[in-house]
């Protein structure tokens, strides 16, 4: 299976924009104003898969994105999909894939899971970072008592 090559019919034009204006923190009406059109037709556009170039030129200068960014940016999710699939000729089945492979563990991947060792590996972080932070304030605190 080739995964490097992404098919033009799991690129969306619409989709890419959207995901753009998100990431970038831009509300529909904002993104409306900035290329002189209602939300509305903003959030029609952002449902269409295919927009001409001339229309998808004008949110990419907006968004301060190239349109072959807006044109050739596949979907995240279609991508993982794609990697991790297997193809019928691979002739691979959960019988023959080595002594390392888990069955009755393999799918019980909970995403929630992951989401709260990310949370507390950031409020560790952040700890740590409070902590570094208090010291060197009570030390300037004491220099300038020591100044006094």
């Amino acid at each position: 299976m080739e995964t490097n090559k992404i098919s033009t019919d799991k690129i969306h034009h619409g989709r890419n924009i959207k995901r753009v204006r998100e990431s970038k923190g831009i509300k529909q009406d904002v993104m409306a104003n900035m290329v002189s059109l209602s939300q509305q037709s903003v959030s029609r556009y952002e449902c269409q898969k295919e927009i001409d170039d001339e229309t998808l030129q004008k949110f990419a200068d907006a968004l301060g994105v190239t349109a072959d960014m807006l044109k050739e940016m596949p979907d995240p999710m279609c991508i993982i999909i794609e990697n991790n699939t297997f193809e019928n000729n691979d002739n691979v089945s959960i019988d023959n894939l080595g002594e390392d492979y888990d069955k009755e563990n393999s799918y019980n991947f909970n995403p929630i899971d992951k989401v709260v060792e990310l949370y507390e590996r950031l409020l560790k972080a952040e700890q740590e970072k409070n902590t570094t932070l208090e010291d060197r304030l009570s030390k300037i605190e004491e220099k300038l008592k020591e100044k006094k």
